[in-house]
């Protein structure tokens, strides 16, 4: 029995929220359950591709100079913390940033000082690094790691860009192995069997906070502006 409840209430309603409440209920257990699969992956036998990538000053507002080579291997700057990385739609086939991708980054910048308490975190794209770092400014973005792997393979070897050129948005998780090695752990795509924009869901608040109303998601797709 759910505990919130409205001094005059009717009993339809009542029994509506009850029932809903075990459905929640259900619905938190399953997703502890998937986690705890997903926390049981093993790491990748294989060492993974240490590619090399470009990467500006950390600090966004400071320019787009000097431009750094850096492998994926050095991004794990404390080899106990794995890596996350969003795979951000821009570049190549897709020529300006994805709404999609601005929503959750723009998200993610602010908790960016409480992910790195776990996790090494960063944004990387196949296109230009010096025009991200430019629209990076223009949304607000401080604390987001910013890199292009537009050079290397990356992207197409972990399956979010075809051969053509168009990106999928997503997230990869590495880790070192117990030889100290770079390891792949876990990818997972925005993009799910039946086409929809729901494989990310539990990475972003806005569609768990619309799902909560009347009128829940609908139709609504984020956009970079609204007027």
């Amino acid at each position: 029995m759910s505990r919130f409840g409205l001094p005059q209430e009717s009993d339809a309603y009542r029994a509506a929220r009850d029932e809903l409440a075990q459905a929640e209920i259900a619905l938190r257990e399953q997703r502890e359950k998937v986690a705890a699969l997903r926390r049981e992956l093993p790491l990748d036998t294989a060492p993974a591709d240490d590619s090399l990538l470009l990467e500006g000053p950390r600090d966004l507002a400071a320019g787009d100079d000097p431009v750094r080579q850096v492998r994926l291997s050095e991004l794990l700057a404390e080899s106990e913390k794995p890596l996350v990385l969003l795979h951000f739609m821009y570049g190549k086939a897709q020529s300006e940033p994805c709404p999609m991708c601005t929503l959750w980054a723009d998200g993610y910048d602010g908790i960016v000082p409480h992910l790195e308490q776990r996790v090494n975190f960063a944004v990387f794209v196949a296109g230009e690094l010096a025009p991200f770092r430019r629209y990076a400014r223009e949304r607000g973005w401080r604390h987001l790691r910013i890199l292009s792997a537009g050079a290397s393979t990356l992207k197409g070897d972990l399956g979010f860009e075809d051969a053509a050129g168009a990106q999928e948005p997503g997230v990869s998780v590495f880790a070192r192995g117990g030889d100290g090695a770079l390891r792949h752990f876990y990818s997972g795509g925005a993009i799910m069997d039946d086409g929809g924009y729901r494989g990310m869901d539990l990475l972003s608040p806005l569609w768990s906070f619309l799902d909560v109303t009347p009128q829940g998601r609908g139709d609504f797709m984020p956009r970079r502006s609204y007027e």
